[in-house]
């Protein structure tokens, strides 16, 4: 790594592309009925993957970034389990069939602040919905410190065969810093639960750049996490963006590292993952050599979606839940972020689409170069324009941000193929961006490169 470019680009504030174009540029042009227009012209042929946002937590981390709010009772839960119950009703009644589903994931806040017997009926429900595949994925992301036994057998019973952990850190001056006390042996005893209940895919997600986070510390919570040996680790760095989000106002500027101890923090992290056994799936992500998102990537098929690097490669995901994201073929749609007007738009029959994004034939071939650079470090710009009726040459005009990157020695272009060198892999992000027709209007939005 050279620290004078982890100085140059890690202060720019980029996309971490987990969708192109990205949500800031999502419009009120695209409403319900579009929507509706969308899920009637589903191809039959088609399957899909779905995605629920379920926006509650017992108590708020002070780095979050999610849309979530604080439930201290089951009650509001439960209200907004019915109005999941509606939209999912909705959706269905509008593609006029039961479609195939290979992907489930439930996300928020916590999905597992529900009830058990609550979670029990939805996923009953889904399954009524829709043609749940046998080999079907189902994740949930689960924070260890309120998951309940009861809760862990009504996953189980679920056919739940993923569970992301949240961990972040296990260092008490970091957790005390982002009001999220959480023991190595809280996190051990859900780990050893889930695995005992049959659910065997484990994920641990980890956060470098957090306040007072030092390598030593980092390296003491990855030293930890790999005992428990989880199949995957996503590893983020933390966007600090208290203007958006004002609870993060309780993390002081000066308690965070810089750009440089925050790479250091990437770096160490990554290299002792792989020491430990563990393949870099792009940007942020780990995985066992046998994991099915390892083989995607030594296949060419690892995708990026609204989850980060993803095995999924349905081009239909339905989005449930307030703030939730769906893309269809045509663009992108998202639901109404307030919880309250998100219910009570469902509970009238309606659908809670917001607004979206209607992809053009230029958003479709960017969309690729960038997913392909984010995931494979390497893009051939000839086959890829190809494929979209266009020319490199073309594509390469319109990236001007390309002459630096290239002269910094931070991408290689060799005729129409680019590639991103391993010591400049933790710049990914900036070389996506040289492709982004939309950046401009958005940077002020994203956490930093580095």
């Amino acid at each position: 790594m050279r620290p004078d470019l982890a100085v140059c680009y890690g202060q720019e504030r980029l996309p971490r592309y987990t969708s192109y174009p990205t949500a800031p540029h999502f419009s009120a042009a695209i409403g319900a009925d579009t929507y509706a227009e969308w899920l009637k012209a589903i191809p039959h042929e088609a399957g899909a993957s779905l995605y629920l946002h379920v926006p509650f937590c017992r108590s708020m981390c002070w780095y979050c970034g999610c849309h979530t709010a604080v439930a201290l009772r089951d009650q509001p839960v439960s209200v907004y389990e019915s109005a999941l119950r509606c939209e999912i009703d909705h959706v269905v009644r509008q593609i006029g069939r039961r479609i195939r589903v290979e992907h489930i994931h439930f996300g928020g806040g916590t999905p597992t602040i529900m009830a058990p017997e609550t979670f029990t009926d939805l996923i009953g429900l889904i399954r009524h919905s829709f043609v749940v595949a046998p080999s079907a994925e189902v994740a949930v992301e689960i924070d260890p410190r309120t998951l309940s036994a009861r809760m862990i057998e009504a996953l189980a019973l679920g056919g739940v065969n993923r569970a992301s952990l949240g961990v972040q850190s296990f260092d008490t001056k970091v957790q005390r810093a982002i009001n999220r006390m959480q023991s190595f042996e809280q996190t051990k005893g859900v780990t050893d639960s889930l695995r005992l209940a049959g659910i065997s895919g484990i994920n641990f997600d980890l956060i470098y750049g957090l306040p007072h986070q030092t390598v030593a510390s980092c390296l003491d919570t990855v030293e930890r996490c790999i005992e428990l040996r989880p199949d995957r680790f996503s590893v983020f760095g933390y966007a600090h963006v208290p203007a958006f989000k004002k609870h993060q106002q309780k993390i002081k500027e000066e308690w965070l590292p810089d750009s440089l101890e925050r790479h250091e923090q990437a770096s160490r992290i990554a290299e002792a993952l792989r020491e430990a056994g563990y393949v870099q799936i792009g940007l942020d992500h780990f995985a066992l050599p046998d994991d099915p998102m390892a083989h995607a990537l030594e296949s060419g098929t690892l995708r990026r979606n609204f989850q980060g690097y993803t095995t999924d490669q349905s081009s239909v995901l339905l989005g449930f839940g307030a703030s939730a994201i769906g893309r269809l073929p045509q663009g992108f749609v998202q639901n109404e972020v307030a919880i309250p007007a998100y219910s009570q738009i469902v509970a009238q029959g309606r659908l809670a689409t917001a607004r979206g994004y209607r992809l053009t034939d230029d958003d479709r071939l960017r969309a690729e170069i960038i997913e392909r650079i984010m995931c494979d470090f390497a893009v051939d710009l000839d086959s890829v324009c190809a494929r979209h009726g266009s020319a490199a040459h073309e594509m390469l005009q319109s990236a001007p941000r390309l002459r630096d990157l290239i002269s910094d020695g931070i991408v290689e272009l060799e005729g129409s193929s680019l590639a991103v060198p391993d010591d400049s892999r933790f710049l990914v992000r900036s070389v996506a961006a040289a492709f982004d027709a939309h950046l401009d209007q958005s940077q002020r939005l994203h956490s930093r490169a580095v």
